[in-house]
């Protein structure tokens, strides 16, 4: 994971360590994360160089055998966050694209878009061919699948159907920390 924000100078010095650790390791999807908006820089100068800092990190991912991901965040937790909806990520995506980068992709992280109020079976079906991974919590929480508003039963059962192929990762927050394991208790019986 790309920890620093992508419009900062100091993403640009780690890029090639992350690259080698994704191909030591085998991890095949690096989370570049945006970042927060600055004071005293234009949004335009923030967004080149994040634009500039993506594309160098896939080039080097690519060199790895690995996709670089770009996420939305929301605004209600990170309220300085640019991207906060499934089309100003794919912006940024398509920016980087147009530099000649093939394996930037879309993050769908269904708790961040389902706290924006996305349609998120229609962002799925839209957006299948451009989202490398996804990440759940449930709205709006953040807590684990069915603590909260979202249908998993029928999203998972959209990405079956959409063969999606890549891994869901769960991010949300245990209903007991000490005890993070018991918050699994929502796992269907036949998922592996």
């Amino acid at each position: 994971m790309l920890s620093l924000p992508a419009g900062s100078a100091a993403f640009r010095d780690n890029i090639e360590a992350c690259a080698d650790i994704a191909g030591q390791t085998g991890c095949t999807v690096l989370n570049a994360v945006y970042g927060n908006r600055v004071d005293g820089v234009s949004a335009r100068e923030q967004d080149e160089l994040a634009t500039e800092n993506l594309a160098l990190a896939a080039g080097a991912a690519a060199r790895a055998g690995a996709t670089v991901v770009v996420e939305a965040l929301n605004s209600y937790d990170t309220p300085r966050a640019p991207l906060v909806s499934s089309r100003s990520a794919l912006e940024v995506i398509d920016r980087v694209r147009a530099c000649g980068a093939g394996n930037i992709a879309f993050l769908a992280d269904l708790y961040h878009l389902g706290r924006m109020g996305e349609d998120l079976p229609a962002v799925l079906a839209r957006h299948a061919e451009d989202i490398a991974h996804i990440q759940i919590a449930d709205v709006p929480d953040r807590g684990a699948p069915g603590t909260g508003e979202l249908d998993f039963e029928a999203l998972f059962g959209q990405l079956a159907a959409q063969d999606y192929p890549g891994w869901i990762g769960c991010e949300y927050k245990p209903s007991d920390p000490a005890a993070s394991s018991s918050s699994f208790g929502w796992r269907p019986e036949n998922a592996v």
